[in-house]
């Protein structure tokens, strides 16, 4: 079986992994497409500490093709969107509805896979970038066969994050002004969940110019080359502050275009031990630094909405699929994406 492996050392194809069979309560899916998504780059540069080896990937979609004892709500033959929540659905933090938070799904990589007989983890609970994956029932949600699959693939983490961040964390309302730093593929789902909330004003700033267009289409009501012009823009400061880059001047540049009330949602993934500063007399107008994790989501409800807001033509999802590529060509997708090529390259089997 075809799949990306990370060594510790460099990302590679490799055609020799193997995977279980699904357990009671796991799905195994055969992989049609999946999304190459930055935290998969920070897994290779070290950004994201992760075990070795590890199978990459964890933004996916495809079609079930076996089921463990227990599962009832998928069957083989569906399609469906891959989430990274392995969440146990149990402990308290699931009973409040708040599947991000669950322990049982942080920090426990499992390793489903193996490659000449020795263990191979599992990112994200997830590895998108292999021909088949066993997941937990809940990660696998139902979604329409007439939703192209690779359109699909980038729901399970980019929209989720991205639009969810809008709707379940900052709660975005009718009227408010949003900034949004930072277009790539989670910027652009910012920019067009605040769309769907009824933002007023949304603002996107990228140092490429060339994405200015695609931010536009996407919801963006202006677009600035630097963080330096916001406030010549929203002279007052903004609603909602999203910073999608993960650099700690930009998270500062966030805080500090906050009009009064206002709160800045962190998305991008700086290093791991990187420290940011704000003015603390800044904050006390009722401001807030927001921290946020997958777009607080709820995949089991999250996903069907967003599969009906794309049906309806409300929430865009070929657009955001720049390019495609064999699994073979991981390695031309990987560099476009770090350059920025693309808003999101996506790998299909």
């Amino acid at each position: 079986m075809r799949g990306v492996l990370f060594d510790g050392t460099r990302p590679q194809v490799v055609s020799d992994l193997e995977v279980r069979e699904p357990g009671p309560g796991e799905v195994q899916v055969a992989v049609s497409a999946a999304g190459l998504c930055h935290s998969d780059l920070s897994v290779v540069d070290g950004t994201i500490p992760f075990p070795c080896p590890v199978v990459l990937g964890h933004e996916g979609a495809g079609v079930v093709e076996a089921v463990g004892e227990g599962v009832t709500h998928v069957r083989p033959g569906d399609h469906v969107s891959l989430s990274t929540l392995a969440n146990c659905g149990a402990c308290a933090e699931c009973d409040r509805g708040r599947p991000t938070m669950c322990r049982q799904a942080i920090g426990r990589p499992g390793q489903p896979f193996t490659r000449a007989g020795r263990p191979v983890y599992q990112f994200a609970s997830n590895s998108a970038f292999a021909e088949r994956t066993v997941v937990k029932a809940v990660q696998a949600v139902r979604i329409p066969e007439d939703i192209p699959l690779p359109s699909a693939a980038l729901i399970g983490c980019g929209v989720l994050t991205g639009v969810g961040a809008v709707l379940n964390r900052a709660r975005v309302g009718q009227g408010e002004t949003v900034l949004v730093i930072g277009a790539g593929g989670i910027g652009l789902n910012v920019l067009q969940g605040a769309r769907i909330a009824g933002a007023s004003r949304i603002v996107a700033v990228d140092a490429d110019p060339d994405k200015e267009p695609t931010a536009r289409r996407f919801g963006a009501t202006e677009f600035l080359g630097s963080v330096d012009e916001v406030r010549d823009v929203l002279p007052a400061g903004a609603d909602h502050a999203f910073e999608c880059v993960g650099r700690v001047e930009l998270i500062r540049a966030a805080i500090d275009s906050l009009d009064r009330h206002g709160q800045a949602i962190l998305l991008g993934v700086p290093p791991a031990t990187a420290e940011a500063t704000f003015l603390v007399s800044s904050m006390y107008l009722d401001k807030s630094i927001l921290g946020c994790r997958y777009g607080s989501s709820r995949p089991q409800r999250d996903i069907a909405l967003y599969a009906r807001l794309y049906r309806e033509g409300r929430l865009l999802l070929d657009e955001l699929v720049t390019a495609t590529y064999p699994v073979e060509d991981y390695g031309k997708a990987a560099a476009d994406a770090h350059a920025g090529r693309v808003a999101r390259a996506v790998l299909t089997f």
